[in-house]
């Protein structure tokens, strides 16, 4: 599974670029979320690994997909795992899901 997130401080978003490539009206920000993909969750990270996204971002390329304030990088992680985003001051990193007490 790929999972789109940003590599630097700022915080993730996309260009208008990508928009573009997806036919979706520019928001005039770069901040889509789960209901910029009609995708109805309570993690408000799942649009990440919307396929639609992670392709027009790998068919852009990264320096142009990028919103002003990031540098998005799309990650592979296996296939079936629970995962979530962890932030600091806007860079991101992937991790699984598991029990803690």
């Amino acid at each position: 599974m790929k999972i789109a997130i940003n590599r630097c401080y700022g915080g993730f978003g996309v260009s208008k670029a990508i928009y573009e490539e997806l036919g979706i009206e520019w928001d005039g920000f770069g901040y889509p979320d789960n209901k910029t993909f009609g995708i109805e969750s309570d993690d408000w990270h799942a649009y990440r690994a919307e396929p639609r996204l992670i392709a027009a971002i790998e068919k852009i390329g990264i320096d142009k997909a990028s919103g002003d304030l990031a540098n998005l990088e799309v990650v592979d992680i296996p296939d079936g795992i629970q995962w979530f985003i962890d932030e600091y001051d806007g860079i991101e990193s992937v991790h699984e899901e598991h029990r803690s007490w």
